[in-house]
């Protein structure tokens, strides 16, 4: 991202802070798994969002208690032996260089930084990242040390900082726009090369395999989310992972992926016949869903919400699935559809998102994705796009990523 661009982003979140008031937005902290591995490192994503920096151990500070505001970004001190074992850390330099903040200060130094400034009692408010995905689910790391400060200074007004950057982050510039549209295509490619190699007789796991090398060869830094490569039964089935089956002469494999750029994601969804043709059934099936998969990027545009978008999705698939005989009543349409059309995409696949923001504006960027899961036929399919929302619609972010029937069998009657 431009120095720019971050500046930008860490104006507006600054525009939005109360006066007299700090934040106080953590990297994250890497977390063992054994003795000797951690877990791979997921920085905080709000952090990245204003700093474009995926490392841990880091701080940002933004200082608006006296008339000019300041932006601090606390980072790792090098230590050379440590280095030897995991590598370079980011010199100040290279900290500012990225970021753009005002000044590039040691971590070891902050707490006492902090103390100092609130002796001065100019804090009347603190913003940290209080995101909370589920009351049962362990606090993360910028929720306890936001807890662990408000008990020792609770004079001080504790404020959720994440409110303000998630409104933010639902409306993608055309930096970020770029890095989906790499990453969309980073997934065109992979999902090209298992439509090359896809028989009868592959399992799963080697759909997956084939997928997650072509973007790791491209230069993706990984799979946004955990492949799904769901063949038959499997793919009626909205979030299975194990992919350990044999992909059968006759059916069908549901592949829901994606790819990472430079931290933005992609999340596209397509249906594959095994053995590169479909049965009659099969397509008309598919035929229902691609209808409400193109119905969806007709109409989406500022103003909608995506609710409204679902309801839309529902009448199309509850028309087909009348005509296909599955039902005779829209409200039995749940049997065969049991999610929603779409999310929000950027940073996260599932991208932050506010009640504030609840209607679509310019910039935010939707997944399309309605689907028909036939337990009984062993059929599942789903055609998910990625589409963004334009001032008068939408534009589809995944256009070449082909998706008719007729495509596919050509595509595949063709790759030898």
């Amino acid at each position: 991202m431009s120095v720019e661009c971050l500046k930008k982003r860490r104006q507006a979140v600054i525009d939005r802070m109360e006066k007299g008031s700090v934040l106080v937005l953590y990297s994250g902290e890497e977390v063992h798994v054994s003795e000797d591995e951690c877990y791979k490192f997921e920085v905080n994503k709000n952090f990245r969002y204003l700093t474009d920096i995926d490392r841990d151990n880091m701080c940002l500070f933004i200082d608006k208690t006296g008339d000019e505001v300041k932006t601090t970004l606390y980072i790792e001190e090098a230590d050379p032996l440590n280095e030897k074992w995991f590598g370079k850390k980011l010199t100040k330099d290279e900290a500012k260089e990225i970021s753009g903040v005002d000044a590039v200060a040691y971590i070891e130094n902050f707490d006492n930084m902090f103390a100092r400034l609130l002796t001065t009692c100019a804090v009347k408010a603190a913003y940290y990242d209080l995101y909370h995905h589920d009351a049962s689910e362990e606090l993360d790391f910028n929720h306890k040390k936001a807890l662990n400060f408000h008990r020792k200074n609770p004079s001080v007004k504790l404020m959720n900082a994440y409110d303000i950057i998630a409104y933010l982050r639902m409306s993608k510039d055309s930096e970020e726009v770029e890095r989906i549209k790499h990453a969309v295509d980073m997934t065109r490619q992979g999902l090209e090369a298992v439509m090359r190699e896809l028989k009868p007789g592959m399992m799963e796991y080697q759909a997956q395999a084939i997928y997650e090398y072509t973007i790791h060869y491209l230069g993706s830094s990984g799979p946004s989310f955990q492949t799904i490569a769901g063949s038959g039964y499997n793919g009626t089935m909205l979030h299975y992972e194990t992919n350990r089956c044999e992909c059968k002469d006759g059916e069908l494999l549901l592949l829901d992926l994606g790819s990472k750029a430079d931290g933005w994601c992609s999340d596209i969804t397509r249906t594959y016949p095994i053995n590169g043709k479909f049965t009659d059934r099969q397509r008309a099936v598919y035929e229902v869903v691609l209808k409400a998969n193109r119905h969806i990027a007709e109409i989406a545009k500022p103003g909608m919400t995506l609710r409204e978008l679902n309801e839309e999705c529902k009448k199309v698939l509850a028309e087909g699935a009348k005509e296909l005989g599955l039902i005779k009543e829209d409200s039995e349409l749940s049997k065969y559809y049991m999610h929603g059309v779409g999310h929000h995409l950027g940073l996260d696949v599932h991208d932050a998102s506010t009640a504030e923001g609840i209607k679509l504006r310019p910039g935010c960027v939707i997944t399309d994705e309605p689907g028909l899961y036939i337990d009984e036929e062993c059929i599942g399919i789903r055609i998910e796009d990625d589409l963004l929302i334009t001032e008068n619609g939408c534009e589809v972010l995944s256009k070449d990523i082909i998706r008719t029937p007729d495509e596919i069998e050509a595509f595949m009657a063709d790759r030898k």
